[in-house]
């Protein structure tokens, strides 16, 4: 009964981390939607920007090609939308703040908490359930190695999420990991 208690835990906590990891990922993008709307009509007219200041500038644009581009109905004309060019952004914050240093803190925290209980549990003939702990549940090093790993993956995450621009998810990947330890070192605790 407490089996399938805990993994019908584990299902509902994976499931809701995945559809919060998809709300995230879907808020980041821009919709088309929010771009300013296009000022006046320029359904029938063009603009040829100069490019005299560049050091290998072509060859001017010749009047008979811009009258042609002039003649085009509006209605066959492109549309021509502004396009808002921002330098890309790679961090609004450093890395090693306040926060991450707290939230990896904590995450190597329970991971001990989890490799403790976890190995308290195997001595007195308990079970691993975890599959890829499991592997490395025959010697204390060899599992001591594994939360360790753990801990450092969840740091290269952030880092890779940190990068990459992706602030919440770099948050999300540390409140992930320490639910997941939080849960396991509860089941530990209360099936001694």
């Amino acid at each position: 009964m407490a089996a399938n208690l805990y993994r019908t835990f584990l299902r509902a906590l994976l499931l809701s981390l995945t559809v919060m990891l998809a709300q995230t990922l879907l808020a980041q993008e821009s919709p088309i939607s929010a771009l300013p709307p296009v000022p006046g009509n320029m359904a029938g007219s063009v603009e040829i920007a100069s490019l005299d200041h560049l050091p290998s500038a072509p060859a001017p644009v010749n009047e008979a090609s811009t009258t042609v581009l002039a003649v085009v109905p509006p209605a066959i004309a492109p549309a021509i939308a502004p396009v808002n060019v921002h330098p890309k952004e790679t961090s609004r914050h450093s890395f090693w703040d306040r926060e991450n240093r707290l939230l990896f803190s904590a995450v190597g925290a329970l991971a001990a908490a989890d490799f403790y209980s976890t190995r308290a549990n195997l001595a007195s003939s308990g079970k691993e359930l975890n599959p890829v702990t499991r592997v490395f549940s025959g010697s204390t090093p060899a599992l001591a190695a594994n939360f360790a790993l753990e801990t450092a993956g969840v740091m290269a995450a952030s880092y890779f999420f940190h990068k990459t621009g992706h602030h919440r998810l770099e948050r999300i990947t540390s409140f992930v990991s320490l639910g997941s330890s939080a849960a396991a070192v509860g089941y530990d605790l209360t099936h001694r």
